[in-house]
């Protein structure tokens, strides 16, 4: 994830808040805004890494923090703006970069929280705190006489004898100035914080409405025969989640965070298929509090009118000026090349799947609740792998331990040792010290895999401490996913999807570990979204590696490897239904570009028709397919980080899979690879051009055919 500024950390992780399960200490005490010695945040930590003091920390002790945090800030910012020297890099830039430490690892532990382990305290505190957040920012971003002197700077650069991370910091807080509106008249400055304070209110508004429309969503069933297709253990998890809300005798299908639900692949019962799918698809659309639409067309129209204040024809042109597609054109021109080859595909696999329903004596017409049971059986006809017998080889933690964390060792050298000293904000989190190939210490990295009710969907990575060798920081990283928890005494088996998602956040995590910046600002993951995902990416490559898949796809009963048979099945449907899978991300990708391509001479929209008008119109409205996300539950785009940058996933995947083919071309899986990766990639953060790093990487400019090629498309 981007940090949006050098001094707020806000959380917007593809994250996506109820009853805490209280590990992050005792209290629920109210707030008391008197800031003293002994709030846990008043200090920088003395832990290990200078990671999160979880066992200390109250929920009243945040606000105060907060608040002193903001105030001690400005306090330096003023300083900074007003002082009668002349503006130079170290009295300016680099005070900036050293300012609001109490408030950066205040929100760091706070947001966290607010995405992975909340409660209706820290949900109310971050409705409150949303706007004053988004005022403190303001009040550095638009201050006219600090942007003067970042403007002087500026205009000296070709002058001044500064290292290349040093010059790119100048044109990183210079960018981060005339992006956020610095050279706007005094009356546009006034319109820019009302409507970023408007914002700022809304997306904290919509990733608390579909956390609790996710939680009200789930769908309850009260015979266990509507279940059948089901394994005994997701039958038992399901009866597991139910008891957990007082439903003794009944089973509670949790809502993953996208519109399709894992279940629908194994569920027998059409009618069952059908209430999951619904359940999922309306969780927002109930006309109740949880109800997002007006919410996010609020938050479309908010960020059309800023756009407009700002000089440019829409937020999409205005935001994507920073990122490696630069324009809202060259964003289009590259998804136009990917639909008709994705609807070309799914066109085949939806008549398989209706050649399927025939053979089984049936006449109904697919729906959306019967691709992914019906592909199911598509697949096992043609590769014949059945997906109920690769789980068994899938246990969470030897894929994390085994799978994950051997990959690294054997590009990287790192080596890991899990630290039970180090306290939690949930008994299922686990935390590891990383070691560098020369056994120094490198960092620390927590993994918190299963899903809760005050968590929210999908998965993401994020830093409790951000690297940065100016404040003397290593970073402290954490992966949170939301896989299924296993009854008590069964072990945690998980499909390939979720193992590849395993394999996609500890991407992220590389990206953060071998961060090597002298600037928290420019650090690790601070990067343009259609690069950032690019470690992410390539990182999914190596689940299927042949040296790597034997290492950790072990029959948790058994304790034998899985056969080079079965792995060549799996290896042979690599390709399978990836017309729907790319058709289903084109859709909601396009989503996110509509929606961020209006102008703001138009009214707020109605989202329902909006969404089919906008499907309609890029030719990617399929009955069967419906997007990834549709607009009431995408958090990505509004209640995240994500605004006009979804399509970022595909970009980067062209990226990685032209990349791991330079991989492939060189030995593979190799420490000179790594190194090479590591050296040119991983550990540049925001000090290069995005598109020079990786035609330096690869040896030329990205090429679009290994992605086809991977999907079978080409």
């Amino acid at each position: 994830m981007k940090r949006l500024s050098f001094v707020i950390l806000v959380f917007m992780t593809l994250t996506n808040i109820s009853c805490n399960s209280g590990e992050q200490g005792s209290g629920r005490d109210s707030v008391n805004v008197n800031f003293t010695s002994a709030n846990p945040f008043y200090k920088e930590s003395t832990l290990p890494y200078k990671t999160v003091a979880f066992d200390k920390i109250k929920d009243s002790d945040f606000k105060p923090a907060m608040l002193e945090g903001m105030k001690q800030q400005m306090a330096e910012i003023d300083s900074i703006a007003n002082n009668a020297e002349p503006a130079t890099f170290e009295n300016t830039l680099v005070a900036m970069e050293k300012s609001g430490r109490l408030l950066s690892r205040t929100n760091s532990a706070f947001y966290a929280l607010a995405s992975a382990n909340t409660n209706d305290h820290i949900k109310a505190l971050q409705q409150e705190m949303a706007p004053k957040l988004s005022q403190h920012r303001d009040a550095i971003y638009l201050n006219e006489k600090l942007f003067q002197r970042v403007d002087t700077i500026y205009k000296q650069l070709n002058t001044l004898k500064l290292d290349d991370e040093s010059k790119k910091l100048v044109e990183y807080y210079y960018n981060e100035f005339k992006m956020a509106g610095a050279a706007l008249d005094a009356d546009k400055k006034k319109q820019m914080m009302a409507l970023n304070e408007e914002e700022a209110t809304l997306t904290t508004k919509f990733r608390n409405q579909l956390m609790d429309a996710g939680k009200a969503g789930a769908l309850i069933i009260e015979d266990k025969k509507l279940l059948e297709g089901l394994s005994q253990a997701e039958m038992d998890a399901a009866e597991e989640e139910a008891k957990g809300r007082d439903l003794s005798g009944k089973w509670l299908l949790s809502l993953r965070n996208t519109v399709q639900q894992p279940m629908l692949q194994s569920l027998k019962n059409r009618e069952t298929r059908q209430k999951l799918f619904e359940a999922s698809v309306t969780r927002t659309e109930k006309g109740d509090a949880n109800d997002t639409r007006k919410t996010l067309t609020r938050i479309a129209k908010i960020r059309a009118d800023k756009a407009r204040l700002m000089g440019y024809k829409n937020y999409a042109e205005w935001k994507l000026q920073d990122q490696m597609a630069k324009t809202p054109e060259a964003v289009q021109q590259f998804l136009g090349k990917l639909v008709p080859a994705a609807l070309a595909k799914a066109k085949g696999e939806l008549k398989d799947i209706q050649n399927m329903i025939a053979k089984e004596k049936d006449t109904f017409t697919a729906q959306a609740w019967d691709w992914d049971y019906y592909a199911e059986k598509v697949r096992k006809e043609k590769f014949d792998l059945d997906e109920s017998l690769i789980k068994p080889y899938f246990e969470i933690n030897k894929v994390l331990e085994n799978g994950v964390f051997y990959t690294a060792t054997k590009l990287y050298g790192i080596t890991f040792k899990e630290r039970k000293d180090i306290p939690v904000y949930h008994k299922d989190v686990r935390v590891f010290e990383v070691f560098d190939k020369d056994s120094t210490e490198l960092a620390l990295f927590y993994f918190d895999p299963y899903k809760r009710d005050n968590k929210s969907g999908g998965a993401w990575m994020g830093n409790f401490v951000e690297q940065s060798k100016l404040l003397g920081q290593k970073p402290v990283i954490y992966n949170v996913c939301n896989f299924t928890k296993p009854a008590d005494g069964q072990p945690a088996l998980t499909s390939f999807d979720d193992v590849t998602t395993m394999f996609h956040e500890f991407g992220h995590a590389t990206h953060g570990l071998f961060a090597n910046q002298t600037y928290p600002s420019l650090s690790g993951t601070n990067v343009a979204r259609d690069f950032v995902e690019l470690p992410s990416q390539i990182n999914e490559h190596w689940a299927l590696y042949p040296e790597v898949l034997k290492n950790y796809a072990i029959h948790y009963q058994t304790g034998e490897p899985m056969s080079e048979e079965l792995i060549t099945k799996i290896k042979n449907a690599a390709t399978f239904n990836q017309g729907y899978m790319l058709t289903e991300f084109l859709a909601a990708a396009q989503l996110d570009m509509q929606w961020h391509s209006l102008s703001a001479d138009l009214p707020e929209q109605d989202a329902k028709q909006f969404e089919r008008e906008a499907l309609e119109r890029t030719k990617l409205y399929v009955q069967q397919i419906p997007p990834r996300y549709t607009s009431s539950i995408f958090q990505h785009v509004f209640g995240g980080g994500y605004a006009a940058g979804y399509y970022a996933y595909s970009w980067a995947e062209m990226l990685d899979n032209d990349a791991f083919a330079w991989f492939e071309e060189n030995g593979g899986l190799k420490p000179e690879n790594g190194q090479r990766f590591r050296d040119m990639i991983l550990s540049i953060g925001n000090t290069k051009d995005y598109n020079q790093a990786f035609r330096a990487f690869r040896g030329k400019d990205p090429d679009i055919k290994p992605m086809l090629r991977k999907r079978g498309m080409n």
